[in-house]
């Protein structure tokens, strides 16, 4: 009978890249079965009901993606049930302002212009576009939150993007000047589609802006948990330029950011001589090797010994007598709770600010979610923060909670108590 390393091995042999189309993938991380991050289920809710999938982690020896194996239906991912709204963090919501600005000073935008948003969410972004004149249009799967958007004055359609849907566009709102992707590309199965379609309806002077989570800061703070069903993909700036120069568009500039944990956001166009930090980044990820082999090997055991660390850290506070919650009902956190096993005998509740995961259960280790508010009626003693990305803005909003005695638990890169 074969391992399951070796048949882990055998699956990623098998397997084609999603960027370049070469078959013979390496294996990296084997994360087991895993329920859908965002499949948040009703409180009633039979046991074994959530899917679970095998979550594999590989890489690309020809254009060093970085990648999952298996990918779930698109459909599933992000239906009538999908809960992210991007308008619940503040700290968000300052980001997409500043992007935006910055856009139109920099592309001198105006009522002529017309901006698109790819994975537009609830048009919170394209609303500081929208409110300067400029003609907007925001493409989202997600039916909730395209009538949030539409609820909003931006308008959007219910739709996944793809060239079909680049060229209906184009010829009925004409090309596009600026087109933004953000937090969008790492969740594409169709990468030829997606890219082609931004080529497609983009002007022939047009940019895109497009951010993702770094592949950098995801080895280099062993970000284990943003890995998951709906991240297929996991860039650097040599494996996002890969997948962009052989159709036609290239990396021009590049800024590295702190959002989500660590992103870059690169501007992309059809011609024009790249900037000095894309010369300079290119360089540093070489230097370092990001992206080899190696590197993403180091990684897997990273991974391995943090997740010892903090599942041990739970059970000692617990042996104290602390009572423990967390904070976030995010994807990431589905993915770190199940990751070490913790259940709601260890962690009793997760508690959110979005109403619509209240009175719902976590997948796999069906912890409950609570509104935030209740934190404050029923406080425990420790919070597990699952959003670590948004660490500074959960604390900021629960100081009471901290300066009562209560501590917070920060998971990443290495779990620690402040």
């Amino acid at each position: 009978m074969n391992s399951p390393r070796r048949e882990f091995a055998r699956r990623a042999a098998e397997a084609t890249c999603r960027s370049c189309r070469n078959p013979g993938l390496r294996p990296v991380l084997d994360l087991g079965e895993t329920p859908r991050s965002d499949g948040l289920l009703p409180a009633d809710a039979e046991p074994g009901t959530e899917a679970l999938r095998p979550l594999e982690l590989s890489w690309c020896p020809d254009c060093t993606l970085v990648q999952i194996l298996e990918s779930r239906p698109r459909e599933e991912l992000f239906g009538a049930d999908y809960p992210y709204f991007s308008s619940f963090s503040r700290d968000l919501m300052s980001h997409a302002r500043d992007n935006a600005h910055r856009l139109i000073a920099e592309r001198r935008l105006d009522d002529s212009s017309f901006v698109v948003e790819l994975a537009s969410n609830d048009g919170s972004l394209l609303a500081n576009f929208a409110e300067r004149n400029i003609r907007v249009l925001g493409i989202d799967p997600a039916p909730r939150q395209v009538q949030a958007s539409i609820e909003r004055g931006v308008p959007a359609l219910e739709e996944f993007f793809d060239l079909a849907l680049a060229r209906k566009l184009r010829d009925r709102h004409g090309a596009a000047d600026v087109i933004v992707a953000n937090n969008v590309l790492a969740h594409v199965s169709d990468l030829d589609g997606f890219v082609d379609g931004i080529a497609c309806l983009l002007s022939d002077d047009g940019i895109a802006s497009i951010e993702f989570p770094y592949l950098a800061e995801l080895l280099d703070h062993v970000e284990f948990d943003t890995i998951y069903h709906e991240h297929l993909c996991y860039y650097s700036l040599e494996s996002v330029s890969n997948l962009l120069e052989g159709r036609g568009l290239r990396v021009i500039d590049v800024h590295r950011l702190a959002i989500h944990g660590g992103s870059l956001r690169i501007t992309v166009g059809r011609e024009g001589r790249p900037s000095p930090a894309v010369a300079k980044l290119r360089k540093d990820e070489s230097i370092r090797g990001l992206g080899t082999l190696a590197s993403v090997s180091d990684f897997a055991a990273q991974v391995r010994s943090l997740r010892q660390e903090l599942i041990e850290l739970l059970h000692a506070r617990k042996a104290a007598g602390r009572r423990i919650a967390a904070y976030g009902a995010a994807a990431k956190g589905t993915m770190l709770l199940n990751a070490i096993g913790a259940g709601p005998d260890l962690v009793e509740a997760a508690y959110d600010r979005n109403p619509h995961k209240h009175g719902r259960l976590l997948p796999g280790v069906r912890i409950p979610v609570l509104p935030a508010e209740r934190l404050r009626q029923d406080p425990p003693d420790d919070l597990l923060i699952l959003p670590w990305n948004f660490k500074e803005e959960i604390m900021r909003q629960e100081s009471d909670f901290h300066d009562a005695g209560g501590r917070f638990i920060i998971p990443i890169p290495s779990p620690r108590v402040v």
